[in-house]
């Protein structure tokens, strides 16, 4: 709730409205303490709320699933905000996972529908399209009331399932496929069975520790013949590998105790493979298809069985970004329609695979069909704008702006009041929109498009929210005008070399690069790559003021994507200055941490810097760095390892400027790495900090930690900012767009105890109210009483 006084000045009809958290104006606010001692800090937190302010825009989705007799229900999962249903053909979506799932993870790699019993769901964590910001599972989950409740179902250090099949006989018996720990070899991968309902699992197809299973498919009419794909890759924190000796296809036709290895049967590509996709049609199950990422790879038919193979298509429309796509759905009904989803359409052929045309989406970058067996026009589609459902075959399909699933990177605010969020979304553009409406919510279409990008910091002129700059690819960076909606080149080096490795690359400006203004001269903007470069006149010219910060080692900086394909679209450019910050006490004191580990700091504007890494931090990826508000030498940290299979939070504190660092993360669960932290600019001993599953708060200035998730939905929680003037959090989150928490004058007054009265109870100060009218609002620095008229 927002605390908002409004004026509607209508023939001169005036209304007021005052809503508070923890009581109304002018009146004092307090809390009776519990007959058993004092109340606690967590209790108190626990009546505040975090809002949703959207955007209502989807992001990626790489499973979804029908339920056959049901035409119009419909489940996704999202790969960073959970399972999903719609029971009006897509047109609303809500989420079913929310509080329920056990585990710290949010990410949906796949979902199965039981057909003997549609009540019985399993979801398995985990993303298996392993691009750069994928987010590790925890397992298998399971309700038996269509949603309402899930319990854990096994498989938990799998860390990625990419797909699940249930026996159409028996909903206990059931397979999953695994990516596994898919940073580092290791055995969690391979095709697992469990005949129990999830209780118990056995792997029962397994190549090597290089090695996952990526597709699994079932003949519903004969449950105990399956085909599964296996997949030797590897993502690193500057990479990729797609392929390698590992890579198969695989048969069994007694329920997984025997497999045959199809993968040199005759007709099927030779050399080296990568990523393969398979479906067999249900009306004719010797009828198959698969797909392969091979140099001589393609669309490949077989009629009997897989035993013998034809290739139908080798057109390249079908496997670019293999590793991010390469899957394929046959229509269980006719043996000659088959789709193939692809980066800018869904792909459909009529003619057993030989001409494919393309069906128009929603959104690009599709992942996934689900076709009705009954009623095959019937459509469910996944991809990185949400899930969408064709009724006619693929003419038409539903919205994708009824999904806040969106997958942010950062958060800025404005100056203006009330302020505007701002922020980049994972492959649908950057945004900006209100915190809130006098009422507290935030119309869908006040969202409007700003300066570039989708991955990288979406800033705000100070002075002038009008104008903002963003960045894309490589060494893209522009500055955009709302009003004349112009956008004009502003990078320091405006050479793009699309497709270029990290070594082949001038300057390394990496997927999640800093750009922002300082906050002690918001004249001076910054943007950073492994060098940091500086302006004075909003992008017109740039000085470099440092050397390259990171430590620059060749074998990380190799092409990327290999050996059957390169895959370099900009997202594993590495390694960069990846945090990057300004001393709001002194301008020439500035902090950047690289995504290979170090730490720097410069006292003279650049002129020099010291390097500074906390001693005995490993491999990392410094994720944040917050100068403090109240002490020119102190500064926090946090950094990432998971990359490198390590998921233990790493945050930092130092109070002479670098030279010592201590490790705060007492409170914190070892499995909670950390994306971000913040200082409240105006209590020094309050802390946030943005986890991979949620928010956590500090009223001590960092010795303890206690979750701050209250409603807020599971979800990597990447960048927080603070509005000290308003009093509100908001938090950037990577598969549920954005989310405020209102009053932050109560957690101030939590890091000191609240006095007490006569009676027993805690005394707090009321919350400020804003007088807002036709015409704007009247901000915290302006001259007007608050319950002026």
């Amino acid at each position: 709730m927002r605390r908002v006084m409004g004026l509607a000045t209508a023939a001169g009809f005036l209304v007021f409205a005052l809503v508070g958290m923890l009581g109304v104006w002018g009146k004092l606010v307090s809390v009776r303490a519990q007959s058993n001692g004092d109340v606690t800090a967590q209790a108190l937190m626990s009546q505040m709320k975090w809002r949703s302010v959207g955007p209502y825009i989807g992001g990626r989705v790489v499973t979804v699933a029908g339920v056959p007799g049901h035409d119009d229900l419909f489940y996704a999962g999202t790969v960073g905000g959970g399972v999903w249903r719609s029971t009006d053909e897509g047109v609303e979506w809500k989420n079913i996972s929310d509080d329920k799932l056990p585990g710290p993870s949010a990410s949906i790699g796949a979902i199965a529908v039981a057909a003997s019993d549609p009540n019985i769901l399993y979801a398995g964590t985990g993303e298996d399209d392993i691009r750069n910001d994928m987010i590790p599972g925890n397992g298998i989950y399971k309700s038996t009331d269509a949603g309402k409740t899930w319990e854990y179902a096994g498989l938990r250090e799998t860390q990625s399932i990419s797909e699940i099949v249930v026996s159409p006989l028996d909903a206990n018996v059931v397979y999953a496929s695994s990516m596994g720990h898919v940073f580092v070899p290791g055995p969690d991968r391979g095709v697992f069975k469990s005949t129990d309902g999830g209780k118990t699992w056995k792997k029962i197809l397994f190549v090597d520790d290089n090695t996952g299973a990526i597709d699994l498919v079932m003949d519903p009419n004969y449950p105990d013949l399956l085909y599964a794909t296996m997949w030797q890759a590897q993502r690193m924190p500057w990479g990729l590998t797609s392929g390698g000796p590992g890579s198969g296809l695989y048969k069994t036709t007694d329920g997984g105790d025997h497999w045959t290895n199809l993968t040199h049967n005759p007709g099927l590509p030779q050399g080296v493979l990568g990523r393969i996709g398979v479906s067999l049609v249900a009306s004719r199950p010797d009828t198959v298809y698969a797909i392969f990422q091979a140099k001589d790879g393609g669309v490949f038919r077989s009629d009997d069985g897989g035993a013998t193979w034809k290739l139908v298509n080798d057109e390249m429309k079908l496997r670019q970004r293999a590793f991010y796509y390469m899957a394929i759905f046959a229509d269980p009904k006719d043996a000659n329609t088959v789709y193939a989803p692809q980066v800018d359409a869904l792909w459909v052929s009529h003619d057993g695979g030989k001409t494919f045309t393309k069906l128009r989406t929603p959104h690009g970058d599709n992942h996934v069909v689900w076709i009705n067996p009954d009623h095959t026009d019937i459509l469910l589609e996944g991809n990185d704008g949400g899930a969408t459902v064709s009724t006619d075959g693929g003419k038409t399909w539903s919205g994708d702006h009824n999904q806040p699933t969106g997958q942010f990177y950062h958060v800025n605010l404005d100056d203006r009041f009330p302020f505007h969020i701002y922020g980049a979304q994972q492959d649908e553009g950057s945004f900006e929109g209100p915190s809130a409406d006098s009422a507290g919510v935030i119309p869908v279409g006040d969202w409007k498009t700003v300066a570039f990008g989708e991955s990288t910091f979406t800033v705000p002129q100070p002075g002038d929210p009008d104008i903002t700059y963003g960045s894309g690819y490589y060494s893209i960076f522009v500055k955009q005008s709302l009003k004349s909606e112009q956008m004009e080149s502003v990078s320091p080096w405006p050479l793009y070399q699309s497709g270029a490795s990290s070594a082949e690359l001038k300057y390394r400006f990496g997927w999640t690069h800093p750009i922002l203004f300082s906050p002690a001269n918001p004249k001076e903007l910054f943007i950073s790559a492994q060098h940091v470069f500086k302006s004075d006149d909003n992008g017109l010219t740039w000085t470099r003021i440092s050397p390259d910060l990171t430590r620059n080692q060749p074998n990380t900086e190799i092409p990327s994507g290999g050996p059957v394909d390169l895959d370099q679209t900009g997202a594993e450019v590495y390694p960069e200055v990846s945090s990057l910050a300004v001393s709001p006490l002194d301008g020439n004191l500035l902090w950047a941490g690289s995504d290979d580990g170090l730490v720097h700091v410069t006292t003279d504007g650049g002129k020099t810097w010291q390097l500074v890494t906390p001693p005995g931090l490993p491999d990392c990826a410094i994720s944040s760095i917050e100068p403090s508000h109240a002490s020119r030498t102190t500064a926090y940290l946090t950094a990432w390892r998971y990359m490198w299979d390590d998921f233990r939070p790493y945050v930092f504190e130092t109070t002479d400027l670098g030279q010592h660092w201590t490790s705060i993360t007492t409170g914190l669960p070892d499995n909670e790495f950390a994306f971000t932290i913040r200082q409240d600019p105006k209590d020094a001993q309050l802390l946030f900090l943005g986890t991979f599953s949620t928010a956590y708060v500090s009223l001590d200035g960092g010795a303890h930690w206690q979750p701050l998730t209250l409603n807020l939905p599971r979800a990597e929680v990447r960048d927080i900012a603070i509005d000290t003037r308003q009093g509100e959090v908001v938090v950037a989150t990577h598969g549920r767009a954005f989310w405020v928490l209102d009053n932050l004058a109560l957690l101030e007054q939590l890091t000191r105890k609240p006095a007490v009265s006569v009676d027993g109870s805690y005394v707090f100060a009321p919350e400020k109210a804003w007088l807002t009218h036709a015409y704007g609002a009247a901000s915290p620095d302006d001259d007007v009483e608050p319950n002026s008229g």
